[in-house]
């Protein structure tokens, strides 16, 4: 549907007759009513939104402009003449790009909107300002009908955003942004002096596994302290290093293995073999649909998806266990190899089909997707492809396993055996199931390429669908690289396809699948090669970035003692690689070389704590005083005093032995710092307040300090934290 200008002023008689066809939600639906509620909200009074109406002889009364209305009523008034198109949606495909999967849809999204906003603008011949403030209001209303992924890329959009966009428009990457690959590898440690740090701590944890971050830190300070004093490196605080060690330890938890248990390395990560392993102009639209087979195969009930074309009517058919997003893609990868590349698919709002992976593979491969309306599966004609859906499935009646259409088709095809035939039977004995899953989907192909092929349609003037291919003129669209076809359109195991590297490699249906490149632990995203089962292809969990393959000998028909040769030598090489730098440095540490340098870090740091002289006062009790009697020198007991004058004599004349006397000890005063300095005036001025007379010498140093900026600046700082806040 396209857009039509939406008209900005009117009259009270249009706005009355649009809230009476539900356009404008809360005005009134009488003309009567409208000027009453004019004449309430005071619009005649508004600058520039009301203005006498000219065209008409005699005059023609006053109109207003829509900006009077109430946000929800212009919302709902622009909403009415903005559709979105096909091409809106298309986000702009771009190869080596560089962005993570996160990035690349916020960008997709941002650009997106920038293509609306834009189209919205000239449509509706507004200013820039008018129509983003309104584009936006219609966006956080959420009265454009966008797909799920925009709408979660970019949660709330304002003008501000939208200018801010359009200034990297000629670079589209600056629009996608992802925090997370942002900050990955680019931490301190990661990078400071060119990755030595890095390496040395991973040295010291594979040679000391046991060391605490603090231990750690202790190192790094003395192994690296000249670099730390020339300020080309500082170290993170301690909760910042812990954090790193843990990533690290994480990262590099296999190599840190190898180095500290060689033989829990080999034991629980070292790959290995397990268990026996043996060797074994057409093409404008396409429509798809997808139906549960009226048919039991030995692994069940299964689904099929129908491809048509609607120039020709030829059809193509896939089975699939489930109808899932992956077997979308190999659905067009069988119809893309045969037929090639189509300009439009035409599909219905399953949830196989709006997909984000079916979108943006659609997008990918440059096919405009278009879906049919909700809750209307049978517009866009989608009896072109559902016809041939109901051909095939009552072909299906000649099948062994056929269970019928309909609940009563199949209590006829019961009823043909009896009772007691039925009783304890399944359902595979019930229907003669005598199919599986290979040989139906070879039936399938028969069919679409055969039977249905060479039938004649009444559509098609009497012509078969084989026919009008063939005759159809102009070039056909194909796909050169069909590994790169493989890549995007390959299915995933499981649920979602995601798998851990174990030592035994990737499990998947009970086969393991041996990579060489990727390290056990390692989480990854699994695409089945559809053209060898004994390989998959390896992704990172985005499924954006490919890390290699991995190969099951006994599916691949390999020689499994040279696969699991093989497989070990790359991952030696892989770890080796690694780890050369870490081993290198391993040598270079010493048994004593952590110890030592945590002493001398705790000796540093001992060396720059001073401690102030606190105020002393003597202690005496009389135990000690009797001692101080007895230790005072006396003079000879007994000696007359011509005697003790000959003996003090004697004592002066004998000479000295300077090895016993005490030497003088040096004391070297350290310099005062302006904490000390500031505690010294503070008791000089409490001592002067108190009464008491100071010396000259103190007088004269606390006024010349009180005059100083370092005073004011102490005095500042104590008034503002307080002087336990100080340590004063």
């Amino acid at each position: 549907m396209e857009s039509r200008t939406m008209k900005l002023w009117l009259t009270a008689q249009e706005f009355a007759d649009l809230a009476t066809a539900c356009v404008l939600p809360g005005l009134p639906t009488t003309k009567a009513g409208v000027l009453k509620m004019i004449r309430r909200d005071g619009w005649d009074h508004r600058r520039n939104l009301a203005r006498p109406r000219s065209g008409r002889a005699g005059g023609g009364g006053t109109e207003y402009h829509v900006d009077n209305l109430p946000l929800s009523a212009r919302v709902a008034l622009a909403a009415r003449h903005f559709r979105i198109q096909a091409d809106d949606l298309r986000p702009a495909v771009m190869d080596d790009d560089g962005l993570s999967a996160r990035a690349r849809e916020i960008r997709d999204a941002r650009l997106v909107l920038l293509k609306l906003a834009d189209r919205f603008r000239r449509e509706q011949s507004l200013s820039v300002a008018a129509a983003d403030s309104l584009f936006c209001s219609l966006f956080n209303a959420s009265s454009i009908e966008l797909p799920a992924w925009v709408t979660a890329s970019v949660g709330r959009l304002s003008a501000r955003s939208l200018a801010r966009w359009r200034t990297r428009r000629d670079k589209p990457n600056a629009l996608g942004f992802d925090p997370a690959a942002a900050r990955r590898g680019t931490g301190q440690l990661d990078t400071a002096l060119d990755g030595q740090v890095k390496t040395f701590v991973l040295a010291a944890i594979a040679k000391m596994p046991f060391l605490s971050a603090k231990a750690v830190s202790d190192a790094v300070s003395d192994k690296f302290k000249d670099a730390i004093a020339a300020e080309d490196f500082r170290l993170p605080p301690l909760r910042t290093l812990q954090q790193t060690l843990k990533a690290w330890r994480q990262d590099y938890k296999n190599e840190l293995m190898l180095l500290t248990d060689p033989d829990g390395y080999r034991s629980r990560v070292e790959f290995s073999a397990t268990g026996v392993i043996r060797a074994e102009r057409l093409n404008e639209i396409w429509m798809i649909d997808a139906s549960p087979a009226d048919v039991m195969l030995h692994e069940g009930r299964h689904s099929i998806y129908l491809t048509v074309d609607v120039l020709s009517r030829r059809t193509k058919i896939l089975a699939t266990p489930t109808p899932r997003a992956e077997a979308v893609g190999l659905m067009m990868r069988k119809c893309l190899l045969a037929w090639g590349v189509p300009e439009r698919v035409l599909t219905d709002n399953g949830s196989d089909f709006v997909a984000a992976a079916t979108q943006r593979l659609f997008a990918a491969l440059g096919i405009e997707a278009e879906r049919s309306q909700r809750y209307d599966p049978k517009s866009k004609g989608k009896g072109l492809v559902e016809r041939p859906i109901g051909t095939f499935q009552r072909d299906l009646a000649c099948l062994p396993g056929f269970i019928g259409h309909s609940v009563a088709d199949r209590k006829r095809i019961e009823g043909r055996k009896a009772f007691a035939q039925r009783l304890g039977s399944d359902e595979k004995e019930l229907f003669g199931v005598d199919m599986d899953l290979a040989e139906f989907q070879r039936w399938c192909d028969d069919w679409s390429d055969t039977i249905y092929a060479s039938t004649e349609h009444e559509g098609l003037g009497k012509r078969t669908p084989m026919a009008v291919a063939a005759s159809s003129d102009g070039a056909v669209r194909r796909i050169e690289n069909v590994a790169a076809l493989d890549i995007l359109l390959a299915p995933a195991p499981g649920k979602d396809g995601l798998r851990t590297v174990t030592k035994v490699g990737v499990r998947i249906d009970g086969a393991h699948y041996l990579p060489d490149t990727v390290m056990p632990g390692t989480t990854v995203f699994c695409r089945m090669d559809p053209a060898d089962l004994g390989k998959v292809l390896l992704f990172e969990p985005d499924g954006e970035t490919f890390l290699g393959e991995a190969i099951c000998p006994e599916l691949a028909g390999l020689d499994p003692v040279e696969t699991i040769r093989h497989v070990k030598a790359a991952q030696k090489a892989h770890v080796d690689g690694r780890i050369k730098d870490i081993r290198r440095e391993m040598r270079r540490i010493g048994p004593r070389q952590i110890a030592d340098a945590m002493r001398r870090q705790g000796e540093t740091r001992a060396g720059k704590l001073l401690a102030f002289p606190r105020p002393e006062e003597p202690h005496s009790t009389a135990a000690l005083a009797a001692a101080a009697d007895a230790a005072a020198p006396v003079g000879p007991i007994g000696l007359s005093d011509r005697a003790a004058e000959l003996h003090s004599a004697m004592i002066a004349a004998t000479p000295r032995n300077p090895s016993v006397e005490p030497v003088p000890t040096k004391v070297t005063r350290l310099p005062e710092s302006r904490e000390a300095r500031f505690r010294r005036a503070l008791d000089l001025e409490q001592r002067r307040q108190m009464g008491e007379r100071l010396a000259d010498a103190d007088l004269l140093w606390l006024g010349g300090y009180q005059n100083g900026s370092e005073y004011r600046a102490m005095r500042a700082m104590v008034e503002e934290f307080g002087q336990d806040a100080m340590n004063l």
